[in-house]
């Protein structure tokens, strides 16, 4: 028999006592033994859950209990969890995470920490919720170069976007709906500013490309000064704005662009379609060319989907699995890993206030005649365009001289 530890019965913790007890003939055969939840730790006693005989305030009693094989973490945040996981992996227990903070900060050294343990630290729900991906990047598409990587990997975002593009909302508008449907925290900060996506993109950079990529390295920007306007002029465009996470690897220099920004889609691109609180991530392999995994992003139970198959690798592969894994590095080792995407020529989409409608013609002269979009109600002093493409430093030379002759930057989104 394996037994199993649970820190935290918050939304995700319970989900994973819920499909736990509700599935657990068919994991035990999966696993090919049996299981048991022995304690689920919580900071304090909660007379309202079910569970009773289970609930357990002392991480000791947890920690050094020898029956315990695996301890599932969903307490989110780097501390106490990073302590915890550390002095679990150290005495011999492994470890299940849906801690994407956790793993974008530290996971190299847990990695590191389970393998001299000869335990594992599986953490497939840190990224995409119920959808697979850790285990397919690392297992299934192992014979391959991933050359790109991109997605839509917040649903908070995608679920505020649809609203703007389908429904007309704005986004404060759109943002209040998310927060009363329980997608959007009170303080949404981490979704809306791409730090949660910027967090996800990390760990499936260093996953795919081999050494740790931390979030403070990568450019992220977020939704909040979207508008309608934007959104109007990207359909005229022919396509949709996307809250988009990316990862590149050069094939002549091996280094990796890496970025989280809202982004113009084009409708033929698979990612356009992907609407609502799903997630979408596109893997370019060099033998299998792209393939698409797609599904719920977040939730109690898609997530807990996610930690429950964990628990069953876990029990079934008690060694470390060696393929996943990626090495340690210093912030400047990880900074010389990096393209400077200041430097990366890219297609934008522009949105410009003239100070007088006949300025139309030297902005034209000085982005080499864009193409020009159009919405209803347009002004004569509004000007949207795109692009040829430019680097992000040339581009903001070119907007500097025009903001001399009184032209305003409205909206800026580049293309996927």
């Amino acid at each position: 028999m394996k037994k199993i530890a649970v820190l935290g019965c918050g939304t995700v913790g319970s989900g994973v006592a819920e499909v736990f007890y509700k599935n657990r003939t068919n994991l035990e055969h999966k696993a090919g033994c049996e299981l048991d939840i022995k304690y689920i730790y919580v900071r304090r006693p909660h007379p309202e859950l079910p569970w009773q005989d289970k609930l357990c305030t002392d991480f000791e009693q947890i920690v050094n209990d020898p029956e315990i094989n695996i301890v599932v973490e969903v307490m989110g945040g780097l501390e106490p969890a990073c302590s915890f996981v550390k002095r679990c992996l150290q005495n011999k227990k492994s470890i299940v995470t849906a801690n994407k903070e956790l793993i974008a900060q530290k996971g190299a050294e847990l990695l590191a920490i389970a393998k001299q343990n000869h335990v594992n630290i599986l953490f497939e729900a840190s990224v995409g919720g119920g959808i697979p991906i850790i285990r397919p990047l690392h297992q299934c598409l192992g014979a391959n170069e991933i050359d790109d990587i991109q997605g839509i990997l917040n649903g908070t975002t995608n679920f505020i976007l649809t609203k703007m593009i389908r429904s007309g909302m704005s986004f404060e508008e759109a943002l209040k709906q998310a927060q009363q449907l329980g997608y959007a925290e009170a303080d949404p900060t981490a979704d809306v500013e791409g730090l949660d996506a910027c967090r996800k993109i990390c760990i499936l950079a260093s996953l795919a490309y081999g050494r740790h990529i931390y979030p403070e390295l990568v450019s992220c920007q977020g939704i909040s000064e979207l508008t309608q306007e934007d959104v109007a002029f990207a359909k005229d465009w022919g396509g949709v704005i996307k809250l988009i996470a990316k990862a590149t690897r050069n094939p002549q220099t091996r280094r990796i662009s890496i970025e989280v920004a809202p982004m113009l889609v084009a409708d033929e691109n698979q990612l356009s379609t992907i609407d609502d609180v799903f997630n979408g991530i596109l893997v370019n392999g060099d033998a299998t060319g792209d393939v698409l995994f797609y599904g719920r992003g977040a939730g109690k139970l898609p997530t807990a989907s996610s930690v429950i198959s964990d628990v069953i690798d876990c029990a079934k592969s008690p060694d470390t699995i060696d393929t996943l894994f990626w090495e340690n590095c210093s912030v400047q080792q990880s900074r010389e890993l990096l393209e400077d995407i200041s430097l990366i020529p890219v297609q934008s989409y522009l949105r410009l206030r003239l100070s007088a409608k006949e300025q139309s013609e030297s902005v034209c002269a000085a982005f080499h005649n864009p193409v020009l979009l159009a919405r209803k109600h347009q002004p004569e002093t509004e000007i949207a365009f795109i692009t040829p493409p430019l680097a992000p430093a040339e581009l903001g030379a070119i907007l500097k001289n025009l903001q001399k002759q009184g032209i305003a930057l409205l909206g800026k989104i580049r293309l996927l």
